[in-house]
């Protein structure tokens, strides 16, 4: 058997010190310093020698039985991610029980960052639980096949049980510090929303309802048998009330009633009024007319929804109107775990003002925040209700791109690129400047971390200064 480089125990801990709590530490990391420091050298050895010849073994079946729940199975099924939580899970084993991670500092902070990314990307608890269960529960039977004494086996078992106990809790205390703090968030975001001008709004989304429902009564007027009739869930209402809707008034029964209204009209009423035979003029007046009805319905249910709005703390920058970074983790989480579940594409513009430092230097703030408005009028004017604009940075800016594909996606970019070099911008002396963008775009590819998404558009972003600016680059995706 191979012996692994076992780090040598710390001779400034020994005795009784390892079992008292330790200056500036906090209970939970005076047990890791104990329990690190209580296994002899020999058991050690033989401990790690296991793991490392077993742990691909221990991955396997971790992730064989975790695929089984299915309430782990829509985080775990992605080949991505799956791929990448089995190569992170080996070097955890390896750190856990080979290297064994002598400064408690580092340890704990691993651990909070597997917590972290946990609740990103909104792996329940006890599916984690469930994990470390069954570690411990493999451990002990590669344990139970190993010729040592019944001594040794009670030792070596101890410490694979508590260590992997230890490093579940730092995880779950970041879990749920990350939850509640996502949690609180989602709710300031609503109370953001409801804050803004909601009459406005509401008009908006009226027209934006009305203008759909003339649309498919136009597509009536010509050859009926080859009209399309656009659905009403793809439109720009149902769009806006698929996403942001949902975000503001998540929970009420009122959206739940659009909803069913929406499915009716989609799925029973648009069908049997294409499939309407030339000589059912009677069945046709009839379907149209519980098309107005279900339509006018919708208009009802979408005032009383809006009733519902109330002045609060708004959250937008003040500066350009756009959104709040610190929004953007609750809505980008929501979106990817939205496009995961129902199989949609999403993408993301991560856009950049080209030289905004000259122009700072040389017209001073004044000039540069004119600027930066501007340039925030022309994002919105590129983007539709549904999408959400983001104030990222100081001349930076994140367009979340909900049910855009790559291409629709450099589309949309370019578009915005384009438009911007071609303009003249105002600044407030009443002179004009003509400024670029470089834009990075990285498109949702299964992996459930948002932030996943964020690095390779920001990497995108970064090729396209790299290549001269005034450019969209597509992100290649993290391998």
């Amino acid at each position: 058997m191979t012996v692994m480089n076992i780090p040598p125990l710390s001779s400034e801990i020994t005795g009784d010190d390892i079992r008292t709590p330790h200056i500036g530490l906090t209970p939970s990391e005076s047990e890791w310093v104990h329990l690190i420091h209580s296994l002899p050298d020999n058991l050690a050895k033989q401990l790690a020698c296991l793991i490392e010849a077993d742990k691909d073994r221990l991955v396997g079946v971790f992730y064989e039985r975790l695929l089984q729940n299915p309430d782990a199975s829509p985080f775990l099924s992605q080949d991505v991610v799956h791929d990448r939580l089995q190569h992170s899970m080996r070097g955890w084993l390896r750190r856990l029980f080979v290297e064994r991670t002598m400064d408690v500092a580092v340890f704990v902070a691993e651990q909070r960052k597997i917590g972290e990314v946990h609740a990103r990307i909104q792996v329940p608890i006890h599916v984690v639980m469930q994990g470390a269960r069954l570690l411990k529960n493999e451990i002990v039977h590669q344990l139970q096949s190993q010729t040592i004494s019944l001594g040794d086996f009670a030792v070596m078992a101890d410490y694979a049980g508590n260590a992997i106990n230890i490093a579940i809790e730092f995880m779950s205390q970041a879990f749920v510090s990350n939850t509640k703090s996502d949690a609180q968030t989602d709710e300031a975001y609503r109370a953001f929303a409801l804050s803004q001008d909601v009459t406005l709004e509401r008009e908006i989304q009226r027209a934006s309802l009305m203008e759909w429902s003339q649309s498919v009564l136009f597509s009536l007027y010509g050859n009926r048998r080859e009209a399309v009739l656009p659905q009403l869930s793809s439109s720009d209402f149902g769009l806006w009330l698929h996403h942001k809707g949902d975000m503001i008034f998540h929970g009420s029964p009122v959206l739940e009633n659009i909803r069913a209204d929406m499915k009716y009209i989609d799925t029973v009423l648009l069908p049997a009024i294409a499939g309407a035979g030339e000589d059912a003029d009677q069945n046709l007046t009839e379907l149209i007319e519980s098309f107005k009805n279900k339509t006018g319905e919708i208009k009802f249910l979408l005032a009383e929804l809006f009733q519902v709005a109330a002045a609060m703390e708004t959250g937008r920058d003040p500066l350009t109107r756009t959104l709040n970074r610190r929004f953007l983790p609750s809505i980008l989480s929501r979106e990817v775990k939205m496009a995961s579940q129902n199989r949609m594409e999403l993408s993301v513009m991560m856009v950049d003002i080209d030289n905004f430092k000259r122009i700072n230097d040389t017209y001073g703030h004044g000039g540069g925040d004119h600027i930066l408005q501007q340039v925030a009028e022309s994002i919105f004017t590129h983007s539709r209700a549904s999408d959400f604009v983001f104030r990222y940075g100081g001349e930076e800016f994140l367009v979340v791109l909900i049910e855009a594909s790559a291409k629709t996606a450099f589309e949309t970019a370019e578009k915005l690129r384009l438009k911007i070099s071609g303009q003249q911008f105002s600044l407030p002396d009443g002179g004009s400047q003509n400024i670029t963008l470089s834009i990075g775009v990285s498109t949702f590819n299964g992996h459930p971390d948002f932030s996943h998404m964020i690095k390779t558009a920001d990497q995108a972003l970064y090729q396209a200064k790299q290549n001269g600016r005034n450019r969209t680059e597509v992100a290649i995706p993290l391998s």
